[in-house]
């Protein structure tokens, strides 16, 4: 969604566009974007030594055969390269390349495609064999599925299942329940190519919202099922599956792994994997064992590890040859034999033990925590949320998915923990106003010195102020410190400007800024039209609680897409809920890259119901300037807005806007 329209406006040439899909050319911008963080700028002779991790020019031509060909091309190796002409060099290093190959394509984008599914990207048979199992244990009893399943993994019958998207977004729903609402899954048993893609538009964006990284998948990709892009996404799924307890309010006997109350905050803050790990140096240190376990790799090829943590977990299937057999197979084989009798034998073969796959043993140590972890079994009472705690939990939820769907260098697990360096925020700013951060003067991770910290910090405060962000006795250190109130109203203030620059940026005709009020009025005047009588007075709003209006909203700007049977009248908790997950789901379906829970919409959030319906104006907006004839006036999409003051609001507090208030006279 977003990036989509922010890769359109980098690229000004439209010959230039045809040349990329979009999840080509955003690769291709990652790449550019990366070599100008570190040098500051892009010039011609970085590029030999930096082009050498991209397909196809990377895979087919040596460093010095990628520098002679340029020296060959080009006159001044110091010239300064932009991200238009970055992509014509590649187009014609990628030609060369295909000539020395001896391939003749019609076009750099075929030639791409062909690359990622033949050439360079090959899959695992033994993930695919351990996914395989997983989907058929956990889905092969739901009523539509069960005709596909159980799938044989010796097969490739997986890629041809997932088309129709009914399984991923299942699958999805299995990891995280409740993330999507199965009524809005199309399982018809022959579905129509538009059928097909909503589907595949309701999972990549549910996937998103549960934390997978999806920059480089589209719809296209499951629909031709491309297979290394397909089992990637499986594989994430799966895994946010199998960590989902790794966290002290699902499993507060966590809490033996810490000694003292400092040490249980920093615990909080790490990324489940690294709680993982700190579990099982935990059991192993019962039995004896004296190395650390740092990874799911080398660490564990030996099988050393593995033995003592299950002869601490199950003593009673210890098997006294384990660790005396010399031979790493016949080791793995014994390991596996003892996780047997446990029940706890998934996901991994004896070759996958002594290869050290990582993903695999990642998803069989978690397994075996969420079976058998060896912790207290009394009661721990832990922290009890206040409602305003779970408000601010739901709100560093939103964001850091926010912020890790923009497709950055650095995956986020804690928002409050990990934007404190001042790098992530610095790359957040960098994609949603291009060429904003100066990287000349940014401190690249990891940074020991806390003053470097304060440096990007700064520049984090800086770049806020010039977005007109209100940041009154906010400085960098607060972020530094981890000041929660403040890095939530700065994160509120930053994910606003990005959705008020999509809807600017598809406005061609206007140069002025787009408020508040501008949504608000753009969503009352789209239900009225559509003959409804809904109304939203502001974003506060707590006529919204029940859903109805969101729902007309729907509606209006896509007729077919609401099953008006299976909307409720919005009286009870229960009834506000149903309709609550309803409206995310459709939207998620449209086409809308939203992060927020039905919760957001029954207790009527005021920023996640603004998001909401910007989600929902951007996608119409956008379908719309699609569908016009080349030349065709905007007058549709602005004339509504136009009538409105050009003033924009600041509603950077969760506080009520001035134009809200307006919306209300």
């Amino acid at each position: 969604m977003a990036s989509a329209g922010y890769v359109g406006i980098l690229v000004s040439d439209p010959w230039l566009q045809n040349q990329f899909t979009q999840v080509e050319l955003r690769s291709l911008k990652s790449c550019f974007m990366a070599i100008r963080r570190e040098q500051g700028r892009v010039i011609i002779g970085d590029l030999p030594e930096r082009m050498s991790k991209l397909k196809v020019v990377g895979e087919n031509l040596t460093d010095l055969e990628r520098a002679s060909f340029l020296i060959e091309s080009y006159q001044n190796m110091e010239d300064e390269v932009d991200f238009e002409f970055f992509l014509r060099i590649y187009l014609k290093m990628q030609a060369h390349a295909n000539a020395r190959v001896g391939g003749g394509v019609k076009n750099s984008s075929a030639f791409l495609k062909a690359a990622t599914t033949t050439l360079l990207h090959t899959i695992s048979e033994s993930e695919k064999t351990s996914y395989v199992a997983h989907i058929n244990s956990y889905l092969g009893a739901d009523e539509f599925l069960k005709r596909f399943l159980p799938i044989d993994p010796s097969t490739n019958d997986l890629f041809e299942v997932v088309k129709d998207g009914v399984l991923l977004c299942k699958l999805i729903n299995v990891a995280v329940p409740g993330t999507i609402d199965e009524r809005t899954i199309n399982t018809k048993r022959h579905l129509n190519p538009w059928e097909r893609n909503e589907n595949h538009t309701l999972c990549l964006n549910s996937a998103k919202a549960i934390g997978c990284t999806v920059v480089n998948i589209g719809t296209q990709d499951i629909i031709e099922g491309r297979r290394h892009l397909v089992l990637g996404l499986i594989s994430q799924i799966i895994k946010i599956q199998l960590l989902a307890d790794l966290n002290l309010r699902k499993t507060p006997q966590l809490v033996e792994l810490v000694e003292d109350g400092k040490d249980v905050e920093e615990l909080m803050n790490l990324p489940p994997e690294k709680i993982l790990l700190r579990w099982m140096n935990f059991q192993l240190k019962k039995a004896g064992y004296r190395k650390v376990v740092t990874n799911f790799s080398s660490d564990i090829k030996d099988g050393e590890a593995y033995a003592n943590l299950l002869n601490v977990l199950a003593p009673e299937h210890k098997n006294p040859l384990t660790l005396t057999v010399k031979n790493l197979l016949e080791r793995a084989k014994l390991i596996l034999e003892h996780a047997d009798k446990m029940g706890c034998r998934r996901y991994l073969t004896p070759t996958d033990i002594v290869e050290g796959s990582p993903n695999l043993n990642l998803a069989f140590v978690a397994h075996i925590f969420q079976h058998r972890n060896g912790l207290s079994s009394r009661q721990v009472s832990f922290i009890e949320t206040s409602p305003e705690d779970a408000q601010v939990s739901r709100e560093e939820e939103a964001f850091r998915l926010w912020i890790n769907s923009l497709g950055n260098s650095t995956y986020i697990n804690n928002v409050f923990e990990d934007v404190r360096n001042g790098w992530v925020l610095l790359e957040a700013l960098d994609k949603v106003s291009p060429g904003i951060v100066n990287w000349k003067i940014a401190n690249k991770p990891p940074i020991k010195l806390p003053f470097r910290k304060v440096e990007n910090c700064n520049q984090v405060v800086k770049i806020g102020k010039q977005l007109k962000f209100s940041l009154v006795n906010i400085a960098g250190n607060d972020i530094v410190q981890g000041n929660k109130k403040l890095i939530l109203a700065y994160l509120w203030q930053l994910m606003r400007y990005n959705i008020l620059q999509l809807l600017k940026n598809l406005r061609f005709h206007s140069a002025r800024e787009i408020s508040d009020g501008d949504i608000l009025q753009w969503a009352n005047t789209k239900v009225r039209d559509s003959g409804r009588t809904s109304h939203m007075h502001s974003f506060k709003d707590k006529s919204l609680a029940d859903g109805i209006f969101f729902l007309e909203l729907l509606s209006a700007v896509e007729p077919r897409i609401v099953n008006w049977s299976l909307v409720t009248n919005g009286k009870s908790d229960e009834e506000k809920k149903m309709n609550a997950s309803y409206i995310i789901s459709i939207a998620r379906k449209l086409g809308c890259s939203i992060f927020l829970l039905p919760e957001d919409i029954t207790e009527v959030n005021q920023k996640m119901i603004l998001t909401l319906t910007a989600s929902i104006m951007h996608w119409y907006m956008k379908k719309s300037n699609n569908d016009k004839p080349s030349g065709g006036s905007d007058s549709e999409n602005g004339s509504s807005l136009e009538t409105i003051s050009n003033s924009a609001t600041d509603d950077s507090s969760s506080e009520a806007s001035s134009t809200e208030d307006n919306g209300n006279r």
